[in-house]
């Protein structure tokens, strides 16, 4: 069997090409910029010829390329989207005509790009093309099988995203909150995870193969199943995602998700996460205060207190912030706890392995074990 695993972020996509028939510290691997770093990029260069910009294809992560379009328009040139693009904007299209940007349809969106008057920018997450090609340089055929993590707040015209995305997780941590309420095929996918749910129609079409099999997870929840599969994970465990724009921590028992806290990673410091773990441990943080301070929030549906808590998993590209503490900077009671996951060699790769475990979720294979318990 062989699968590929895209877990796409603010900063990166970390794509694993993993192999049943090899040893999986031999899965082929590539750290590459986000897909909204690799459109924000596309967009500066429209703004700096100085030519109209139209935006096609589907919604797709935010933040960088959502940004550039702004500055694009702040510049007094003209911008254009359909309206599936224009909503990685903003959910409400109202707000997206405010800032500027024409929305219109697909055909005008063809004769501007066709004629000359704007230049397109397509808009996605997981670029298959662009994956195949680098793969066939190397004469690496792709597979028939896929996991994509992306992080979806939900679709949230009229409302905090930040709020809604932790209504989102909350009912999944009551349904259960193991890997297998976090994992979706195409045809399971919620109406509200709306970025989800375009990724999933675009694979499928740019696949055009009845054979393909694939499902799609939240980035948050990936990381936390992959770190998992690093066998210092003991349970209880808390797991701590630092990545480039979010911070995710989670406790887990019994590979159940049971409490959460996310954060913007430039809003944390090594004191402050300390302080969160602790306390998310001991059901002591709250969503007002997470959120109060620009985060997303916290959820607490039951946890052992931090004296039962085994190990404290921290992975994600910014695990420096700990890390990289001397002695006295990091609290002891933290410190005996302390491992820096590495699934399979990996500090990368926690959201690929999350998004392998989930694929055998669904499409099992006895064989193959990854998570420990």
């Amino acid at each position: 069997m062989r699968i590929i695993a895209a877990d796409v972020g603010t900063g990166t996509q970390d794509i694993l090409l993993f192999d049943s028939g090899k040893e999986v510290e031999n899965s082929l691997i590539m750290v590459m910029p986000a897909p909204t770093q690799v459109v924000a990029e596309r967009i500066h260069r429209v703004t700096k010829a100085g030519k109209a910009l139209v935006l096609t294809g589907t919604i797709m992560g935010g933040g960088p390329s959502a940004w550039a379009v702004r500055k694009h328009l702040k510049a007094g040139l003209p911008a254009y989207a359909t309206e599936a693009a224009a909503l990685t904007i903003h959910d409400n299209l109202e707000r997206v005509k405010a800032f500027g940007v024409q929305i219109v349809t697909e055909e005008e969106a063809k004769r501007l790009a066709d004629s000359g008057e704007a230049l397109k920018i397509v808009m996605q997450d997981f670029d298959l093309y662009a994956v195949s090609c680098a793969l066939s340089n190397f004469e690496v055929r792709m597979p028939e099988n896929y996991a994509v993590a992306v992080q979806d707040h939900g679709n949230a015209p009229d409302k905090s995203n930040r709020v809604y995305r932790f209504e989102l997780l909350r009912e999944l941590i009551e349904k259960g909150g193991k890997l297998e309420d976090f994992v979706y095929r195409p045809e399971e996918i919620p109406q509200a995870f709306t970025r989800m749910k375009a990724q999933a129609d675009s694979l499928l079409k740019a696949t055009a193969d009845i054979n393909t099999r694939a499902v799609f997870m939240d980035t948050g929840p990936a990381a936390v199943f992959g770190a998992l599969t690093d066998p210092a994970a003991v349970q209880p465990s808390i797991v701590v995602n630092i990545g480039n724009g979010h911070t995710l921590g989670a406790l887990v028992d019994e590979n159940r998700i049971t409490a959460v806290f996310e954060h913007h990673s430039s809003s944390m410091d090594p004191e402050k996460l300390q302080d969160y773990i602790i306390r998310l441990a001991d059901g002591k943080l709250g969503f007002d205060e997470v959120f109060e301070d620009g985060g997303h929030g916290a959820y607490i549906k039951e946890v052992p207190g931090f004296g039962q808590v085994r190990s404290i998993m921290v992975t994600g590209p910014k695990r420096g912030m700990l890390e990289k503490l001397s002695s006295p900077e990091i609290r002891q009671e933290i410190s005996k706890k302390l491992h820096f996951a590495a699934p399979f060699g990996s500090m990368m790769l926690s959201g690929c392995f999350g998004l392998l475990a989930g694929f055998l979720e669904k499409y099992p294979e006895t064989s193959i074990k990854l998570i420990n318990h």
